[in-house]
């Protein structure tokens, strides 16, 4: 079975169905088997006071990120899409010919997609392990993909009880933003393979300098699935630009998945000949910058319910 590929619009629509609408034709007609959006909801992003002013150490080190609620809060507002315009996505996809997806970041957030159309669903990284918010998931849908970045090893243990008996796919992750090529871990990939028998990655590396290789690397070690940041705009005009592949690209990138895997290495060995140094360790201790990216981002956004906030590793019970 072909390598499934999933070109992640993330935030590069910049809050325009019709820029939308053209990167999800571009996207299909370039070889994605997944067009994806993000249901982030700005009204549910968190205010926890310490990420307004951050921390850092007498010696400089960074301990807690500064991200200001207010800036963020107006930044996201202007980039949300209302439920039509998501149930228009889904049926979008589907005239052209892709499948839709998008990420489910609260557990109010599932109970607004669940009657979308959508096929799958993707769990991002800091919510590997709200154990909550997955069993709610897999009640909804069989097919699940979820990253694993800045999540640890016991918590992703845990993750595969809770979805065993659906189709899951832990999806490999570096929550470095971009991840260099030194710092990608692919090795990882093995280790993930374990539960499922499948594993995808989600590539944040930076195509400017260095093209395709992170991502064609994990195909040429069997990735089942690969997951791009993508756009049709030019790589400083959003905020996920410098890590975002071009439709071209998203094309380059179909027709190597879809060579035999042994021709994949073969390639990968003439266009990336020290690809040794992206292999890392397959059970590694999580980076500073994780430690930090994992801090801020689990909790980021929270159901809110009467006032009160319901984070998704919370098991306050939320009405269907």
């Amino acid at each position: 079975m072909k390598p499934v590929l999933i070109a992640e619009c993330c935030q590069n629509h910049n809050g325009s169905q019709e820029l939308l609408k053209r990167m999800i034709h571009e996207a299909a007609s370039h070889g994605a088997d997944y067009v994806k959006i993000q249901a982030i909801r700005s009204k549910e992003l968190t205010h926890r006071d310490r990420f307004d002013v951050g921390e850092i150490a007498a010696d400089g080190t960074i301990k807690v990120i500064k991200r200001p609620y207010a800036p963020e809060l107006e930044r996201l507002a202007q980039l949300d899409l209302t439920l039509d315009q998501e149930r228009w996505f889904v049926e979008e996809c589907k005239k052209a010919g892709t499948m839709p997806l998008t990420t489910a970041f609260t557990r109010t957030g599932v109970r607004e997609l669940k009657d979308m159309g959508y096929p799958a669903i993707k769990i991002a990284s800091y919510d590997c392990a709200s154990y909550p918010l997955l069993e709610e998931v897999k009640s909804v849908w069989d097919k699940i993909f979820i990253s694993t970045g800045s999540t640890y090893d016991d918590e992703i243990q845990k993750a595969a009880e809770v979805l065993e008996g659906s189709d899951y796919e832990f999806m490999h992750c570096v929550t470095i933003y971009p991840t260099p090529l030194e710092e990608l871990h692919l090795n990882r990939l093995n280790w993930l393979k374990q539960f499922s028998g499948k594993v995808g990655y989600s590539d944040h590396s930076k195509p400017e300098t260095t093209g395709l290789k992170a991502s064609k690397l994990a195909l040429a070690m069997g990735a089942t699935s690969v997951e791009r940041h993508y756009t049709v705009l030019g790589p400083t005009e959003t905020k996920d630009g410098p890590v975002s592949v071009t439709p071209a690209m998203l094309q380059e990138l179909r027709e190597f998945a879809d060579r035999p895997i042994e021709e994949r290495m073969e390639l990968i060995q003439k266009e990336f000949p020290e690809w040794k140094i992206s292999l890392g360790d397959a059970n590694r201790p999580l980076s500073h910058a994780e430690v930090l990216n994992r801090d801020y981002y689990r909790g980021r956004f929270a159901s809110k319910i009467d006032g009160n906030v319901i984070y998704n590793w919370e098991d306050a019970a939320i009405a269907w």
